[in-house]
């Protein structure tokens, strides 16, 4: 008997070191960062094309800039809300390192080493590029501050555990873009649309886990709410012409004339800050996806 007990205590400790060794938060190492020197002029596009602004400013704000949070996101597994992310150093993440920032925005991971939740697209922002991210760091010094506190997060037991983040990252954060590069131009829209603007953590339908399912990429996905559907961007259901798609994200009018609404309102006004060619880039891109019904 004192065998068996000693085994199964042998068994539980490397079952509990191993869940701990799966379940670690895994920040940037140091040299991904080191020697960046970020540019605000250069930063700013990047902001408005990863769409920080969409999530985290207060709802009804009329300031974009102003990252103070609060907005709320309906999920199946409870409700997320928007931290205060602005350069705040008490309230927001002004005292934060380039280094900080990259690990947050790259790895999902918080300066105390803990796991941000995947409602933050760190799975898309984790193909960006490195230069980008210290560019995007350095405009964020140049946002107002904001002292709005943070709200929690309301969530079901287990999906509030941070700690089980850990085995979802090694499950459905990717190592590469998903499609194939086929060309300046459509690379560039790749890099736009899997990266920066993640449009495929809303249009993409994801399993049980709220994991991607690539092999639908880009193929509409119910909406998170509960409410509608996300619909599809592939040539599939998207038969509008490169031009068409272009002008949309420009200034938000389909080919017969209605115009944009919900949360995609949010997103045509951070596109219409880009230039002709990353829109062109972006409408690309999606014409040269495979048709998903």
């Amino acid at each position: 008997m004192r065998a068996g007990l000693i085994v199964i205590s042998l068994i539980a400790v490397l079952v509990t070191v191993a869940g701990l060794w799966l379940t670690r938060a895994i920040p940037l190492p140091p040299e991904a960062t080191a020697g960046l020197t970020g540019d605000a002029a250069r930063g700013e596009p990047v902001f408005w094309a990863a769409g920080c602004a969409s999530c985290h400013v207060a709802p009804d704000a009329e300031d974009a800039l102003l990252l103070s949070g609060g907005q709320s996101f309906a999920s199946p597994f409870g409700t997320f809300r928007a931290p205060n992310v602005s350069p705040d150093p008490d309230h927001g993440i002004g005292d934060w390192t380039l280094a900080q920032f990259a690990s947050a925005v790259q790895r999902g991971v918080s300066p105390d080493g803990s796991h941000y939740f995947p409602a933050f697209p760190y799975a898309a922002y984790t193909l960006a590029d490195p230069q980008d991210i210290a560019d995007l760091w350095a405009f964020w010094a140049t946002l107002p501050p904001s002292g709005a506190e943070s709200l929690p997060h309301d969530l079901a037991f287990p999906f509030n555990l941070r700690r089980g983040v850990g085995v979802w990252k090694r499950l459905y954060v990717p190592d590469d873009f998903t499609r194939a590069e086929t060309g300046p131009q459509v690379a560039r829209g790749r890099y736009l649309v899997e990266a920066l603007a993640h449009c495929a953590e809303c249009h993409t339908p994801r399993d049980a886990l709220g994991g991607l399912d690539r092999d639908r990429w880009m193929a509409g996905a119910p909406d998170p709410s509960g409410r509608g559907r996300v619909p599809g961007l592939t040539p599939a259901t998207l038969d509008w012409s490169e031009a068409d798609i272009a002008a949309y994200l420009r200034d938000g009018f389909t080919p017969d004339f209605d115009s944009v609404g919900g949360h995609m309102t949010a997103v045509v006004a951070n596109m219409a800050r880009l230039t002709d060619a990353d829109r062109a880039a972006i409408a690309a891109y999606l014409k040269a996806l495979p048709p998903r019904p």
